[in-house]
């Protein structure tokens, strides 16, 4: 019997074996002569074919020649008057200088994209659909403007210009790692009633998302509402261009945002970077976790990988829930019944749980005039009055923040940033790397997480404030994607998120300048030159 036994179980792993072979050799073969590499060779054969008519014309028509030279001038007076950051203005002016036929035509070609204008009509419409359900409470308000005039400052600009309300009767929980929200991310989809919404930059199929897909399954299968959303540049290389309609026939509503068309076109550049859960109206997640098995430590990609995320139980999850909605309803051209999604008023926090202090739930657009996330970041920087401690896997920094970090610190208040070890991407990490000595000379603090990446977006204050979200400190983050955050003030999950971070310090090495000094010179030369081009990267 035992024989047997053996034999069955050896038959088991070999063919578990070629199983694994099979998809270990077949996803290089999918990318390599599937849709991934059309598309990519697509975009690359019209950026080709432009430029060459661009300098063709350049070189064999004469009067064409000045006429875009002319051309090139006003297309840099242009930029140089619109209204964004200097850095990126930057980035385009170069290329339209030393390429004036083929940057000028280039960046035309990108700022007049129709399907840009249509996304951005369908937000600001989304947005003002939403409005009547994100009124700030001026009971809120009042309490919060007699505790904190800076904070209530802070919230006044979030609702007036954000259009996102503050929010006390919050519960907040922080976790330091993706392995800690897991299981509390589980047990909170298993109670859902009424209904589940997700909304994922990433997801991957795996331990971390089966897991999750079961429960959907399950619970779509009982009448429970189910709307998942990811971002379409998944359908590159982690999920197949078809996995909605797949999961339409589990009874789940599923769509890809803006997905990635073998066309060239500046919305590409507009991500969805946002993780955002919410269930029932009472309940929510957010913060840097994925729904893919590096962001638990399932899977190791670069050493252990460190990432945070927080819960909302009560009133502040209104917030997210008409994040999502809005984001959800850029495609759709039914109307949206908003109110029916609302908290019930039936809802009670268990009196186990303290919601203390004030939640702002904010979301951050490319395609407004505000940058959110950046204001919010430099109004910690600002204010500050002891310390400000920030955990970010990138940092690539235009003028405005790289002042705040710098006078924060000139002004005596410990500046601290923990960085990753083991970078997930060498072109970032050289960059992140040619801002240290500067940083490092004013006073600012940085250290590397060793065990391997740090992917949280985290910044805490004064042992009053933080922000958990998914906002990096970099151009894209800050510019270019669809982002989100909860901004925390005398909530217990500031006291959290700052444990952590002194937890997370006894893991890490501090860099100094004479580590700067000694690193080689080729990646010095390569973090200055890659600086020309941060805004576009």
């Amino acid at each position: 019997m035992d024989a047997e036994k053996q034999k069955e179980d050896s038959r088991l792993k070999k063919l578990k074996e070629e199983k694994l072979n099979k998809r270990t050799l077949g996803k290089p073969l999918r990318i390599i002569f599937g849709r991934t590499t059309f598309v990519m060779v697509s975009i690359l054969l019209q950026l080709i074919v432009l430029f060459v008519t661009f300098q063709w014309l350049s070189e064999n028509v004469f009067y064409v020649y000045w006429v875009f030279t002319l051309f090139s001038a006003v297309v840099v007076i242009y930029i140089l008057n619109k209204r964004q950051n200097p850095s990126y203005q930057m980035a385009w002016i170069i290329p339209v200088l030393v390429f004036p036929v083929f940057g000028a035509l280039f960046y035309l070609f990108l700022e007049t994209q129709p399907g840009v204008r249509r996304i951005a009509r369908r937000v600001r419409t989304t947005v003002a659909e939403t409005a009547p359900y994100l009124e700030q409470d001026e009971g809120v308000m009042e309490r919060l403007w007699k505790i904190s005039r800076g904070n209530g400052h802070l919230a006044w600009y979030m609702k007036k210009y954000a259009g996102y309300p503050i929010y006390d009767h919050t519960y907040a929980e922080y976790f330091p790692l993706g392995d800690d929200l897991f299981p509390r991310l589980l047990e909170e989809l298993e109670k859902a009633e009424r209904y589940i919404f997700l909304e994922f930059f990433i997801v991957e199929r795996g331990e971390m998302w089966n897991a999750v897909l079961e429960i959907l399954k399950e619970k779509a299968a009982k009448g429970v509402e189910v709307r998942v959303m990811y971002d379409g540049t998944c359908s590159l290389t982690l999920l197949p261009y078809g996995y909605p309609k797949q999961l339409q026939q589990m009874g789940i509503q599923c769509k890809m945002f803006s997905p990635v068309r073998p066309v060239l076109s500046s919305y590409q550049n507009n991500r969805d970077h946002r993780k955002i859960v919410v269930i029932d109206g009472h309940t929510a997640f957010a913060g840097g976790v994925n729904l893919a098995d590096e962001y638990i430590n399932r899977r190791v990609r670069f050493g252990h990988w460190k990432d945070t995320g927080i819960m909302l139980k009560g009133d502040a999850v209104q917030g997210f829930l008409m994040m999502f909605l809005q984001m959800w309803n850029v495609t759709e051209k039914r109307p949206e019944d908003y109110g029916r999604y609302q908290m019930s008023p039936d809802f009670r926090l268990p009196e186990e749980l303290p919601a203390d202090g004030y939640v702002l739930p904010y979301g951050d657009s490319p395609l407004d005039e505000e940058t959110v996330g950046k204001h919010v970041y430099m109004d910690i920087l600002n204010e500050a009055r002891y310390y400000v401690h920030i955990m970010t896997p990138y940092l690539i920094l235009d003028s405005d923040m790289m002042t705040a970090l710098t006078f924060a610190a000139k002004r005596g208040i410990e500046t601290m940033i923990i960085m990753p070890h083991i970078p997930d991407k060498i072109y970032a990490f050289v960059l992140a790397k040619s801002y240290y000595k500067e940083l490092l000379m004013a006073g600012v603090r940085i250290f590397e997480y060793t065990p391997g990446f740090v992917h949280a977006k985290v910044f805490t204050s004064d042992n009053t404030k933080a922000v958990v979200g998914s906002i990096n400190l970099d151009y894209r983050s800050l510019h270019l994607h669809f982002e989100c955050a909860a901004y925390l003030f005398l909530n217990q999950a500031v006291d959290q998120a700052e444990r952590d971070f002194q937890e997370t310090l006894k893991q890490c090495q501090e860099v100094t300048l004479e580590d700067c000094k000694r690193y080689p010179f080729y990646e010095k030369l390569a973090g200055q030159v890659l600086r020309l081009f941060a805004p576009l990267m």
